[in-house]
């Protein structure tokens, strides 16, 4: 089976424990997907599936990309991607359907991949959180980047120097994500905390490739902690 589906960012939510604790969580509707290329080592040195992403509007393609699809016998589909194949599992065939439940289960750890938000051109101040230079009155230094080199040698800008630019819009992953709700009937993940991307934005869940255990909190070793340090403090009381 495969290890990653593609998404769209709904948005973001709040659930509601029985113990009264609120987790903030992100709605991304994951699928249905549907194999449009199979990938295997004999053919193309590794293996993977393309995936694209079913939506309710139909995508219109161009006559070679339309060939693509025909191929494999799925409708045309706006947003494609390349997902791996889980080790020892079975591959899925072109034309294959690709449902969120049977990729992923509550509890499971995943990794978010999408686009950040752009911001446009940014200064230093914001783009790289410089601290800039003092606001008092007769101060010529505000938000400026400062020193960018050296005039005697190198004579030139280094290579990589923090400088305004175009901010955002890069590809970010966030890892170890917790999937709190699986809707298999909607074909909708809750994930806890946030995700990159606006709104409607495109994501790819994936397996995560580092996934870390849920840290265990020990009531035992708490309640006794706390009943030692309340004796302590009683008997510093007693002692003044």
């Amino acid at each position: 089976m495969v290890t990653g589906l593609i998404g769209r960012k709904i948005g973001m939510t709040q659930l509601f424990q029985q113990d009264g604790t609120v987790t903030p969580g992100t709605l991304i509707k994951t699928g249905p997907c549907v194999v449009v290329q199979k990938k295997t080592a004999q053919t193309d040195g590794y293996e993977a599936v393309q995936l694209g992403l079913v939506e309710e509007r139909p995508a219109r393609v161009k006559k070679p990309l339309a060939g693509h699809f025909k191929k494999a016998n799925v409708p045309p589909t706006r947003v494609r991607r390349e997902v791996a194949v889980a080790k020892g599992a079975e591959s899925p065939n072109a034309g294959d359907q690709v449902l969120v439940s049977a990729v992923f289960n509550n509890g499971d750890r995943v990794d978010v991949i999408g686009v950040s938000r752009g911001k446009g051109f940014q200064g230093v101040v914001r783009r790289h959180n410089f601290r800039g230079g003092a606001a008092t009155h007769g101060s010529m230094f505000h938000r400026a980047p400062g020193s960018i080199g050296a005039s005697s040698f190198p004579s030139r800008v280094v290579k990589g120097m923090r400088a305004a630019g175009r901010m955002g819009g890069d590809r970010v992953t966030t890892r170890n994500l917790k999937i709190v709700s699986v809707d298999a009937e909607n074909n909708l993940l809750i994930v806890r905390g946030a995700v990159p991307g606006a709104p409607g934005g495109y994501v790819v869940v994936r397996k995560a490739l580092t996934a870390k255990p849920e840290p265990q909190v020990q009531v035992e070793k708490a309640s006794k902690m706390v009943a030692k340090s309340s004796k302590s403090g009683g008997a510093k009381k007693g002692k003044k």
